[in-house]
C-alpha cells in the first residue's frame, strides 16, 4: 500500500515538473523566436554598417591619394622655387618660371570658375528637380485623396446595391412562394375539372347513345349525311372565339407597328450611308448606280406605310359582333396585296443593294476582313428577300378564302398556318445572322482612317435600327408559334359537316344572334317587377303563422296540379280529335269538289253521255257504299315507315290512318328535334369545359414557367452579389497596392533627394576648399 502512495507521489511531482519543463520549453522557444528575429535584425544592421564603412574606406583612400598628389605637386614647386631662387641671377629663367607660375594660377582660377559654375548648374538642377518632385508629389497626394474618395464612393455605392439586391432576392423569393402556392391551387382547380370534365364526358357519352339509338331506330332519314341539304344547318355565334381573335389582332397590330418603324429606319439609315460611303456627296458626286439606289431607297415610305393601315383596319374589321373566320375576313386581301408590293420592293432594290457593297469592296482602303464580310451581308440580304417572298406567297395563300369560298381546304389552311409560323422563325434567324455580321463589319470599319464621325453615327443609327427588327421578328415569331393552335383551329363549322363555313351562314349567324339579342331584351323588357324585400318578409310570416292555410293551399294546389294534368290530357285528345276532323273536312270538300267537276262535264255533254254519265256516277255511288260496308266488317292493317298500325274503320274516311300516322311522325320528330337541342346544349358545355381546362393548363404552364424565370433572375442577382462583392474586394486591393507602391516611390524620392543633397553638400566643402588652397597659394 505504501508503494502504491509512493508511486503516486512520484508521479504526481514527475507530472508537475513536466507541466513546469513545458511551460519552460514554451518560453525558451518563443524567447529563441525573438533571439533569432533580433539576430537577422543585427545582421542586417551589421551589413548595412559594413556596407557604409566600405564606402567609407574607399572615400578615403581616395582623399589619401588626392592628397599624396597634391603633397608631391607642392613638392614640386617647392623645389622649382627653390631652383629658382638658386638661379635669380638669370633673369631669363626668371621670365620663365614666372610665367609658369602664371600659367599655373590662371589654370587654377579656370578650374575654380569650372568648379564655380558647376555648383551652380548643380544647385540649379537640384533646386529644379526638388521643385518637380514637390509638385509630382503633391499631384500625387491630390490623387490619393480623390482614389480615396472614389473607394469611398464604390463602397457606398456597392453596400447600397448589396442592399438592393438583398430586398429584390427578398422580394423574389416572397413572390415565388406566392406562384408556388397560386401553381398548387391550379393544379386543384385543373384536377376538379378534369373530374368534372371526365363526368361530364360520361354523362354525354351515354346521352349520344341513346340519342343515336333513337335515332337510328325511329329516324331512317339523315340529312346530315348529304352537304347539298345542310343550308340551314348555321352554327351557333362563337363569342369566345370573337374575343380571342379580336385580342389576338391587337398583339399582332402592335408588332407590325414596330416591324414597320424598324423598316422605315433600316431603309432611311441605308439611304443616309450610300450618301456618305464610299464617296461623300457633300464633297464629291456618287456613282450612278448609289443615286439610282438613293432614289428608291426614299420611295420607302409608300410600300411600308399601307402595312401598317391595311393591317389596322383588318384589326377595326374584327369585332365581337362579326364572324372571323379566313372566308369572311376580306381586309386580309389589301393587307397581301400591300405585303406583295413590298415584297417587289425588296426584289427591286436588291441587285442595287449587291452592287453597293460591291463598290465598297472596291474601294481603296477595304481590307481583306472587310471584304469578307461585305459578301457575307450580300448572301444575307438574298436570304432574307427570298423569306420576304416565302411569306408573300403563304399570306396570299391564306388570303384566297375571302376571294373565293372554293379556294383551300380546312387541312390545307392548318398546313399553310404551320409553314408560315416556320417561315418567321427564318426570318428571325437570318434578320439575326444579318445584323451579327453588321457589327462586326460596323468594328472593322472604325479602325480604317478615313471613317469619319457622319458614317460612325449613321452606322451606329443603323445596327440599332437592325437590333430593333430583330426583336421584333423574334417577337413576332414567337407570338405566331403561340396562337397556332387558335389559328390552326375551326372557330365555326356546320354540324355534321367538314366544310368551312360561308359567307351566307356566317350572314345568318349574325342573323339569328341579333334575333336573340332582340329576343332577350324583349323578354327582359315584359318581365314583371319583383316583390319588395319588406313585402316578401311579411308575406312569409304571414304564410309561416298560418299552418292550416298552408295545409290546405297545398291541397288545393295538388288538386290543381292533377286537374291541369287531366285537362291538359283531355286538350291533347280534343286537339288530336280537332286536327282528324279538319283532315276529314278536306279530304271531304276535295271529294265534293271532284264529285261536281265530274257532274259539270257529264251535264256538259249530250244527253246520251248525261244520261251514261249520270249511270256511271249512280254505279260508283253503288260500288263506293258496298266498299263502305265491306270495310267496316274487315279490320284494315296499314303499314307505314313509323310501323304498324291496325285500325277497324267506322262511317270515317280511309285517310284518318294516314292523318294518325302523320301525327305520330310529327310527334317523334318535334322528339328528335328536343334531343338534338339537348345534345348541342350538351356538346356547348362541353367545348366550354374543355376550353376552361386548356386555359387553366395555360396558365399553369405559363405559371411553371415565370416561376423558372424568377429562380434564374434570382440565380442570376445572386452571381451578380457575388461579382459585384469580388469587383470591390479586387478594386480595395488594387488601391491598396496602389498606394504601397506610391508610398515606396516616395521613399525612394526621398532617398534621392538625401543623396543629392549629400553631393551637392560634397560639392560645396570641395568648393570651399579650393578656394582656401587657392587663397593660400
Amino acid at each position: 500500500m505504501a508503494n502504491v502512495t509512493d508511486l503516486q507521489t512520484k508521479y504526481s511531482k514527475l507530472a508537475q515538473e513536466y507541466s513546469k519543463l513545458r511551460a519552460q520549453n514554451q518560453v525558451l522557444k518563443k524567447g529563441v523566436v525573438d533571439e533569432q528575429a533580433n539576430s537577422a535584425s543585427l545582421k542586417e544592421q551589421l551589413k548595412q554598417r559594413d556596407q557604409s564603412l566600405r564606402k567609407q574606406e574607399q572615400e578615403m583612400d581616395s582623399l589619401s591619394f588626392r592628397n599624396q598628389q597634391l603633397a608631391k605637386r607642392v613638392e614640386l614647386l617647392q623645389e622649382e622655387l627653390a631652383a629658382s631662387e638658386a638661379k635669380g641671377k638669370k633673369g631669363k629663367h626668371g621670365l620663365q618660371t614666372q610665367s609658369v607660375f602664371d600659367e599655373d594660377l590662371q589654370k587654377k582660377i579656370e578650374e575654380n570658375e569650372r568648379l564655380h559654375i558647376q555648383f551652380y548648374e548643380a544647385d540649379e538642377r537640384h533646386k529644379k528637380t526638388e521643385a518637380e518632385l514637390r509638385e509630382r508629389l503633391e499631384k500625387l497626394e491630390k490623387d490619393a485623396e480623390q482614389h480615396h474618395g472614389v473607394v469611398d464612393g464604390l463602397t457606398t455605392k456597392y453596400a447600397e446595391t448589396i442592399e438592393r439586391l438583398q430586398s429584390d432576392k427578398a422580394r423574389l423569393e416572397v413572390k415565388a412562394q406566392t406562384l408556388e402556392r397560386e401553381a398548387k391551387e391550379c393544379r386543384m382547380r385543373t384536377e376538379d375539372c378534369q373530374q368534372q370534365l371526365r363526368r361530364c364526358q360520361s354523362e354525354l357519352n351515354r346521352q349520344v347513345k341513346q340519342s343515336s339509338s333513337v335515332i337510328q331506330e325511329k329516324v331512317p332519314f339523315n340529312d346530315t349525311k348529304f352537304s347539298d341539304y345542310n343550308s340551314l344547318n348555321v352554327p351557333s355565334h362563337n363569342r369566345r372565339h370573337q374575343l380571342k381573335a379580336r385580342d389576338v389582332a391587337g398583339q399582332a397590330m402592335s408588332f407590325i407597328q414596330d416591324l414597320v418603324a424598324a423598316l422605315l429606319n433600316i431603309h432611311s439609315y441605308t439611304e443616309q450611308r450610300v450618301h456618305i460611303y464610299p464617296l461623300d456627296s457633300s464633297i464629291e458626286t456618287i456613282s450612278p448606280l448609289n443615286q439610282k439606289f438613293s432614289q428608291y431607297l426614299h420611295e420607302n415610305a409608300a410600300y411600308v406605310r399601307p402595312l401598317e393601315d391595311s393591317f389596322l383596319q383588318l384589326y377595326q374589321s374584327i369585332t365581337e359582333d362579326t364572324v372571323t373566320v379566313l372566308e369572311t375576313v376580306v381586309k386580309l386581301k389589301n393587307f397581301s396585296d400591300n405585303f406583295s408590293s413590298y415584297t417587289h420592293f425588296l426584289q427591286k432594290i436588291l441587285p442595287y443593294q449587291l452592287k453597293s457593297l460591291e463598290e465598297e469592296c472596291e474601294a481603296p482602303l477595304c481590307t481583306a476582313a472587310l471584304s469578307a464580310k461585305n459578301q457575307e451581308l450580300q448572301s444575307d440580304i438574298k436570304r432574307v428577300t427570298s423569306v420576304f417572298e416565302k411569306l408573300q406567297n403563304y399570306i396570299n395563300l391564306l388570303a384566297l378564302p375571302s376571294v373565293r369560298q372554293d379556294a383551300m381546304p380546312h387541312s390545307n389552311t392548318s398546313a399553310v398556318f404551320t409553314q408560315l409560323a416556320a417561315c418567321l422563325h427564318s426570318l428571325h434567324d437570318a434578320i439575326k445572322e444579318m445584323s451579327k455580321h453588321y457589327n462586326q463589319k460596323a468594328d472593322i470599319e472604325r479602325e480604317l482612317p478615313t471613317v469619319t464621325q457622319k458614317l460612325c453615327t449613321t452606322t451606329e443609327c443603323l445596327l440599332g435600327s437592325l437590333g430593333s427588327l430583330t426583336s421584333c421578328t423574334g417577337k413576332i415569331a414567337t407570338f405566331f408559334s403561340n396562337n397556332l393552335d387558335f389559328f390552326t383551329s375551326s372557330g365555326y363549322s356546320p354540324r355534321g359537316s367538314t366544310a368551312a363555313l360561308n359567307p351566307v351562314q356566317a350572314e345568318s349567324m349574325l342573323a339569328n344572334k341579333k334575333k336573340a339579342t332582340a329576343y332577350i331584351q324583349a323578354v327582359k323588357k315584359a318581365k314583371p317587377q319583383s316583390v319588395p324585400y319588406r313585402e316578401a318578409l311579411s308575406n312569409r310570416r304571414i304564410l309561416t303563422s298560418s299552418t292550416e292555410s298552408r295545409e290546405g293551399l297545398t291541397q288545393q294546389v295538388q288538386q290543381s296540379q292533377e286537374k291541369i294534368a287531366r285537362l291538359e290530357q283531355e286538350k291533347e285528345h280534343w286537339l288530336l280529335e280537332a286536327q282528324l276532323g279538319k283532315v276529314r273536312l278536306e279530304k271531304e270538300n276535295q271529294r265534293i269538289a271532284e264529285l261536281e267537276a265530274q257532274l259539270a262535264a257529264a251535264l256538259g255533254g249530250s244527253p246520251n253521255s248525261q244520261t251514261a254519265a249520270a249511270g256511271a256516277l249512280t254505279q260508283g255511288h253503288e260500288e263506293a257504299a258496298a266498299e263502305l260496308k265491306a270495310a267496316e266488317k274487315e279490320p284494315t292493317l296499314c303499314t307505314s315507315l313509323v310501323g304498324m298500325l291496325c285500325t277497324t274503320p267506322t262511317d270515317e274516311h280511309v285517310g284518318d290512318e294516314e292523318s294518325r300516322e302523320q301525327l305520330i311522325k310529327s310527334h317523334y320528330m318535334a322528339r328528335v328535334g328536343e334531343l338534338t337541342t339537348q345534345l348541342q346544349i350538351s356538346d356547348s358545355k362541353a367545348v366550354h369545359f374543355h376550353s376552361e381546362c386548356r386555359a387553366l393548363a395555360k396558365r399553369l404552364a405559363i405559371a411553371e414557367k415565370s416561376r423558372e424565370t424568377f429562380s434564374e433572375e434570382v440565380k442570376l442577382a445572386n452571381q451578380n452579389i457575388t461579382r459585384l462583392q469580388d469587383e470591390l474586394a479586387t478594386t480595395k486591393r488594387s488601391y491598396e497596392d496602389q498606394l504601397s507602391m506610391m508610398s515606396d516611390h516616395l521613399c525612394s524620392m526621398n532617398e534621392t533627394l538625401s543623396k543629392q543633397r549629400e553631393e551637392i553638400d560634397t560639392l560645396k566643402m570641395g568648393s570651399k576648399g579650393n578656394a582656401k588652397k587657392n587663397k593660400g597659394r
